[in-house]
């Protein structure tokens, strides 16, 4: 077999790159395993609830030095997107499309169309089903919630290791307690945090555990001496509520949000203009609560003290699993992105307390009889009770972090976290969707602290993944929407196209520096991002024309990928 004949037809970036590897790998007639000797290990990184100034380098007080050396020994992108929402996130990154076409437009119920299922489609392809047959080993660790499916002896066909992914620890869900998270599952079989034989911490914590075994997957990979390289996909749950912490991680923030919303905003919004992310020029969207109004400011500000120490937590797991790839030698041609699934969110779950969470102290004794071990978690958005009897507790009187508390940090935190943008989660106002893009790949990244400025979507990571893997796409699957960002990595350049969002009624459309957006059952309003990133002058008026192109745009790709007017049909049973 002879891996000397020449290679014809135009060659991609990353094929550019692999074959100055080894050229070798451009040869049809070489062998597998001559190819994937030297194609990258990817590891996709998503956080949850997260905002787009949190984390150090984007301009956050939040310490996040993993990721900070990440952003700067690679690049960052200052205008990357999400969906606005967890679950369509997911099907979003994870298929390459747009949530609609993947069958999760809205959330995890059934709702009776074939866009609004709840339930990854036939159609789609997960990046793990198209890698694997490219001779890349699968992992998954985290949040899944992108299957309606959760129950231990339910259908199973969308859970992880039948999407593609050879080993998975994490929830099928979207939420829930940190210190004891229900539909835990190792591969296909639901457990019980505290009846694992093989994870065994002094004190079990859900962002330690997905960390812990992102870590083990590597490790055990180098043991086994695979030569393949590898796929894993890191989605943690952290920040999203409720807001459960370590006392010691806690106590790093005491004191540091007491001065209010205000000044922590102003600040952040120093530091992104001095960092090149944000335009100083560009006024910040108006504050969303006040400050001097707030009856409770020890309370309100412990609620932020918790959510920095849960995004702590969360870059000290990921220095762990950078830790990994160094102590086996795969530190430099791993690509690693990490990105978040939607802006701060501005749900309020939890700050009032009810008759079946009463807002109280903890008491003397439990309530409720103790869960054995091998208990699966309680069910349910809120559970009724700890592991060990106590009531959960929701409401005002009720300091965050504890196992026995369940409380978000409110529209006034999310407004900070979102700094300098308008709305939040669930809205495609910048706010909502505007996301850190951080690529780190010191073999094949040029680009050191260097920040990227052309728009990036979800959909893009996908066909980004399958280019580096020199994977082929299947012909009956529906074609990935996104496009590689490989030339955007290298040197900030990708042709203009238009991008897309719809969910709950929101709408939104980018073109170029335009971008139209709706909230639902509003008028169309028109904003140049160049200038106006904040969205306060609405040109709608003044560009009647460009007003109708776009929104004629986007009602042509809401009726080829079948999004439903809002409000849905109600869910099937």
């Amino acid at each position: 077999m002879s891996c000397n004949s020449a290679v014809t037809g135009p060659l991609t970036a990353a094929a550019l790159f692999v074959a100055a590897l080894c050229p070798l790998s451009l040869n049809p007639a070489c062998t597998a395993a001559e190819r994937q000797d030297h194609r990258p290990n990817i590891i996709v990184i998503l956080s949850d609830d997260m905002g787009f100034s949190d984390i150090g380098c984007y301009g956050g007080e939040i310490r996040t030095p993993v990721l900070d050396s990440l952003a700067a020994n690679g690049v960052r992108m200052t205008q990357f997107y999400n969906t606005a929402r967890c679950c369509p996130t997911r099907a979003c990154l994870l298929t390459g499309l747009y949530p609609h076409q993947a069958g999760v437009g809205h959330m995890m119920e059934d709702r009776g169309l074939p866009q609004y299922r709840g339930n990854l489609n036939d159609s789609c392809r997960t990046i793990a089903e198209v890698l694997r047959p490219a001779g890349y080993r699968t992992w998954a660790v985290g949040k899944w919630h992108v299957t309606r499916h959760i129950d231990a002896e339910g259908p199973k066909y969308n859970w992880p290791l039948q999407r593609g992914f050879q080993r998975f620890y994490g929830t099928i869900h979207g939420a829930g307690s940190f210190w004891d998270p229900s539909s835990l599952v190792r591969d296909n079989n639901m457990i019980s945090a505290y009846a694992d034989p093989e994870y065994k911490p002094e004190r079990y914590y859900y962002t330690d555990a997905i960390s812990d075994h992102a870590v083990r997957f590597i490790d055990e990979h180098k043991a086994a001496g695979s030569p393949e390289p590898f796929f894993m996909y890191v989605a943690y749950t952290a920040a999203h509520w409720p807001m459960h912490a370590f006392p010691e991680d806690i106590e790093k923030y005491r004191g540091k949000y007491d001065a209010g919303y205000g000044p922590t905003r102003a600040a952040r919004f120093r530091r992104a203009a001095e960092l090149g992310l944000i335009d100083p020029k560009q006024p910040m969207s108006a504050q969303a609560e006040d400050w001097d109004a707030v009856p409770d400011k020890r309370w309100e500000a412990a609620g932020m003290e918790v959510y920095a120490a849960m995004v702590d937590r969360m870059d000290q797991g990921i220095g762990r699993i950078m830790g990994a790839l160094r102590t086996t030698e795969q530190f430099e041609n791993t690509l690693v992105l990490f990105m978040q699934d939607n802006g701060g969110c501005a749900e309020t779950l939890g700050r009032r307390g009810n008759d079946k969470h009463p807002d109280i102290e903890r008491p003397e004794a439990p309530a409720f009889p103790p869960m054995q071990a091998t208990d699966f978690a309680t069910r349910g958005i809120v559970p009724d009770q700890t592991r060990d009897g106590y009531p959960v507790r929701m409401g005002g009187k009720v300091m965050p972090g504890p196992e026995d508390t369940y409380i978000a940090y409110g529209r006034g935190w999310a407004n900070v976290s979102n700094t300098p943008f308008r709305e939040y989660k669930h809205w495609v106002h910048e706010g909502g969707i505007s996301t850190p893009l951080i690529a780190h790949w010191p073999a094949g990244i040029s680009g050191r602290g260097e920040l990227r400025h052309t728009p990036g979507h979800l959909i893009d990571i996908a066909a980004t993944c399958r280019e580096l893997a020199e994977a082929d796409y299947p012909e009956q699957a529906t074609p990935l929407q996104g496009v590689s960002l490989m030339p955007v990595f290298a040197d900030d350049t990708l042709d203009d196209r238009m991008i897309f969002w719809e969910h709950e009624g929101n709408r939104a459309i980018r073109s170029g520096d335009l971008k139209l957006v709706s909230k639902h059952r509003q008028d169309w309003q028109l904003y140049d991002i160049s200038k106006d990133r904040t969205e306060q002058n609405n040109l709608s008026e003044q560009l009647p024309q460009e007003r109708q192109r776009l929104q004629q745009a986007w009602q042509r790709w809401s009726e080829e990928i079948g999004v439903a007017p809002w409000p849905l049909p109600k869910p099937v049973k």
